[in-house]
């Protein structure tokens, strides 16, 4: 096992991390620019209110894109895996 496969692994491991992530925060990072527009248009300033469509919105996106998710770590983890044995020699 070179430093070089390990670089890799670690490397593939945070693009496919950023890649399941980016989904809710981007779609709560929209929804608290909205709502904060909102609020700045009609000069409602309740902390309060930005915090559950946020979360709601976030958990729709987990939910709705929850398989996808789920088959690129299990690809991602499968692979891991199968590279097993070529790691130890």
């Amino acid at each position: 096992m070179s430093q070089d496969f390990v670089v890799q692994v670690m490397f593939q491991g945070v693009n496919l991390t950023i890649l399941i992530s980016l989904p809710a925060v981007g779609v709560g990072l929209l929804v608290g620019f909205l709502i904060s527009l909102f609020q700045a248009v009609t000069q409602i300033q309740e902390q309060t209110l930005t915090f559950v469509p946020k979360v709601v919105s976030v958990l729709l996106v987990i939910a709705f894109t929850s398989p996808w998710i789920i088959s690129m770590m299990v690809d991602f983890t499968t692979t891991l895996w199968a590279t097993i044995p070529s790691m130890v020699r």
